[in-house]
């Protein structure tokens, strides 16, 4: 079926690529999710991917047990950059080009951030992994997805999650938990729905920018919602 949307910004988090480990990665996980990618790459769409780190190192946890949080927090950018390079090599062993972007300079690992030169790389087909997060202490990788698919011009925000989308409260935790189809950003605000910190929500509340809310554990899913046909919540 056609797609939706010409370029998107794909948020995956951390813990997801655990896959079923207490810590770490989990190589098949990577790999399976480099394979949706790719399929949606080679069917067209442009796609820009932020990566969390959360499954190495989260900074939040961390400046909660007495740690300085601009401390933990840079410990967490550099958790993103090993799962950006980790999900480069997977892609790339599927024959696509990609480069790791990242917020922090480490020209012996990656490429830096630079918005104009990002746009370039996916203008010639390749794939652009953005890593550690916004660069700032303070400021989670969803703020940093947000904030990086509006500067890539990007259609719409994907963020791929372990449920179907927004729930009343976690469907892990509540039986009676109850999906969500359609919200607005006042309504995430309000409610305090804790999918996306409320920074990044107001960020894309000011721009206007649509974010969907998906499950990528469902194999297809990706590909589903890129043609509008994935069970997922629309925020808008």
């Amino acid at each position: 079926m056609k797609r939706k949307y010409h370029r998107v910004l794909l948020k995956i988090s951390g813990e997801f690529l655990m896959g079923n480990l207490d810590y770490g990665m989990d190589v098949k996980t990577v790999d399976r999710i480099a394979n949706e990618i790719v399929a949606a790459h080679n069917d067209g769409c442009q796609i820009c991917i932020v990566v969390g780190g959360g499954n190495i190192f989260r900074g939040a946890s961390a400046a909660a047990f007495g740690m300085h949080r601009s401390v933990a927090d840079n410990i967490g950018m550099l958790a993103t950059v090993m799962n950006a390079i980790a999900l480069q090599n997977s892609i790339e062993n599927l024959g696509i080009q990609t480069r790791v972007m990242s917020a922090v300079h480490m020209p012996t690992i990656c490429e830096q951030y630079i918005r104009r030169k990002a746009l370039r790389h996916m203008e010639k087909g390749r794939l652009v992994i953005c890593a550690a997060g916004s660069g700032n202490p303070y400021f989670t990788t969803d703020t940093a997805a947000t904030l990086r698919a509006l500067e890539m011009e990007c259609d719409v925000l994907l963020k791929a999650t372990k449920v179907a989308g927004v729930y009343t409260s976690d469907p892990d935790k509540d039986c009676d938990a109850k999906f969500i189809e359609t919200l607005s950003y006042k309504e995430m605000l309000e409610k305090d729905l804790r999918v996306m910190d409320q920074t990044a929500i107001a960020l894309a509340r000011e721009n206007n920018i649509s974010i969907i809310v998906f499950s990528i554990k469902e194999k297809g899913n990706f590909e589903k919602v890129l043609t509008g046909q994935g069970r997922c919540t629309v925020i808008s």
